[in-house]
């Protein structure tokens, strides 16, 4: 691994930049006694104080984009925040409150597409769930990752698995000639219930992961199955954060995790990321799904500043994961 990058990105002012080095591309012990004092300094940052601050003086709705809690807490498990921390309860509250909501417990039939509602249940349509599953996945990664699973992680570990499609994934999408799962929908759910299962030995969560995860690899991730044209071009920028999108660099992140990033399926996706290096070694955030940040509550701002858009400029968040995933696939040393 180019010793400069690493250098500098150890030298970073962010804690959450040097925890993502050491533990997930130089593969230090994260139960070890440095690493949590470095995630002590995480918890302490002014970046993870700023999330959970601006949430707290306008507590909106937990999906509120990108505000909310439900995306406070997604940004606090990314960044190697300490588990168990009692100060992230209020936020696990409303989180679960929402996502277990009754209305995601019942299953619902219409008997025509006029009659088709989420308000009251979740609709069977042509013999598949149409949900939304990103939404109980990334809520049930965030509360396993931070250490505040009280034993209702189990709950969102059900309904997914109630849901998932024959394919291995979820939709949202109420046509009925939908019978594909959409990888926006599937990639959450799968790192969801792979870490579930690593923290309680679940086969049957990990199972679900790995049929999860054939919906990204049958696609090599980012290319049409029946013609190997890219999908969307989109995909093929990086973004941070990805919130409850999709890219080149968010799936293979996802794969790496359930242990499936040498699956030669994501060999040209290796490539792609490889290709957009920078020439001081670092990569860039090509795009961004955040429009501003800041303490006014608008829609689709964020509470901190991502480091913006410039592809010529590296980025610290997107290239600790992108030597993350290259150190997992063995393409760096």
């Amino acid at each position: 691994m180019p010793s400069s990058i690493v250098d500098v990105l150890l030298a970073s002012e962010e804690p959450s930049v040097r925890w993502k080095v050491r533990v997930h591309a130089l593969g230090e012990d994260p139960g070890s006694l440095a690493i949590r004092r470095l995630q002590g300094q995480v918890r302490r940052a002014s970046r993870t104080r700023a999330l959970i601050d601006g949430w707290s003086a306008n507590p909106c709705g937990s999906y509120t984009k990108w505000q909310g809690g439900h995306w406070v807490l997604a940004a606090l498990a990314d960044l190697g925040y300490p588990a168990g921390d009692k100060d992230l309860f209020p936020l696990r509250d409303q989180l679960l409150r929402t996502w277990l909501a009754p209305r995601y417990l019942r299953d619902g039939r219409p008997t025509s597409s006029a009659k088709v509602t989420t308000t009251t249940s979740v609709p069977v349509i042509a013999g598949r769930h149409r949900r939304c599953g990103s939404q109980q996945g990334n809520a049930l990664l965030s509360t396993v990752v931070l250490g505040l699973d009280d034993g209702r992680a189990a709950q969102l570990v059900e309904r997914l698995l109630h849901w998932q499609w024959p394919d291995g994934g979820w939709n949202c999408d109420k046509n009925p000639a939908a019978t594909s799962s959409s990888v926006y929908e599937t990639l959450l759910p799968m790192r969801g219930l792979h870490a579930y299962a690593r923290e309680h030995q679940d086969t049957t969560a990990q199972a679900g992961a790995r049929r999860a995860a054939d919906v990204l690899l049958e696609r090599r991730l980012l290319f049409r199955r029946s013609t190997g044209r890219l999908i969307w071009p989109d995909w093929a920028r990086l973004h941070y954060p990805v919130y409850w999108r999709y890219d080149v660099l968010a799936a293979l992140k996802g794969l790496a995790e359930v242990g499936l990033i040498d699956d030669p399926r994501c060999d040209d996706a290796l490539d792609l990321l490889e290709s957009k290096r920078l020439p001081d070694g670092g990569w860039p955030t090509e795009a961004r799904y955040y429009k501003g940040f800041g303490a006014e509550a608008r829609q689709s701002f964020d509470h901190v500043d991502w480091g913006g858009v410039d592809k010529h400029r590296t980025n610290e968040w997107v290239t600790a994961d992108a030597l993350a995933v290259l150190a997992a696939a063995g393409r760096v040393r």
